[in-house]
C-alpha cells in the first residue's frame, strides 16, 4: 500500500536525469522549502501532474511520494514523484488513501460527494464506481473546520 508523503517549495533546478528509459524522459526537480530542507524529486514519464500543468524554475510545488517506497541514502534526499501539484490561490489538492467513508487515512479530511463532483482516472476518463477505499487526488476548494475538516470536492482523480 503506498503512504503517500509530501514536500512543500519552491521549485530551484530541473534536470535532465539518466536512467535506462532514455536519455530526456526523467528529470531531477530541486526543491526548497526556504527552511533549509531540500528535496530532489526523480520525475518519471508515469509521474502526475495536475491539471497537467507545466511546472518551471521558481514555481511553489507539492510533491508527492510513497513513504514506504525505498530510497538512496544522500542528501539531498531523492525520491521518486507520483503527484506534483503546481500551488493556486484557487484551489486545494489532498493526496491519500480514503476508506469506505471517504475520511482520509490520516484523518484530516471527510469527503461529501455531490452529483457535481467529477470523479475522472488519471487519463481524465469517466470513473463510474464508487471511489471510497482507494487511492485518490482530491481537488476542493472550502472546508469545515471540524475535525475531520469537510469538504465537496471540485474534482476526484481515481488513482488506479
Amino acid at each position: 500500500m503506498i503512504k503517500f508523503l509530501a514536500f512543500r517549495g519552491t521549485v530551484t533546478m530541473i534536470s535532465d536525469f539518466m536512467e535506462s528509459s532514455g536519455e530526456g524522459c526523467t528529470k531531477l526537480m530541486t526543491v526548497d522549502n526556504g527552511a533549509g530542507m531540500i528535496v530532489n524529486f526523480v520525475v518519471t514519464p508515469q509521474t502526475y501532474f495536475v491539471d497537467h500543468t507545466v511546472v518551471a524554475i521558481g514555481d511553489q510545488v507539492t510533491g508527492y511520494y510513497d513513504g514506504n517506497a525505498p530510497v538512496p541514502l544522500i542528501y539531498p534526499p531523492q525520491y521518486r514523484a507520483l503527484v506534483i501539484v503546481k500551488d493556486s490561490t484557487y484551489q486545494t489538492v489532498k493526496v491519500d488513501y480514503f476508506d469506505h467513508q471517504l475520511v482520509s487515512s490520516d484523518g484530516s479530511l471527510r469527503l461529501n460527494l455531490s452529483p457535481y463532483t467529477q470523479i475522472v482516472l488519471t487519463n481524465g476518463q469517466p470513473f463510474t464506481k464508487n471511489p471510497a477505499s482507494r487511492n485518490l487526488i482530491v481537488i476542493y476548494g472550502p472546508a469545515t473546520k471540524s475535525i475531520p475538516a469537510q469538504t465537496t470536492p471540485y474534482r476526484i482523480i481515481v488513482w488506479c
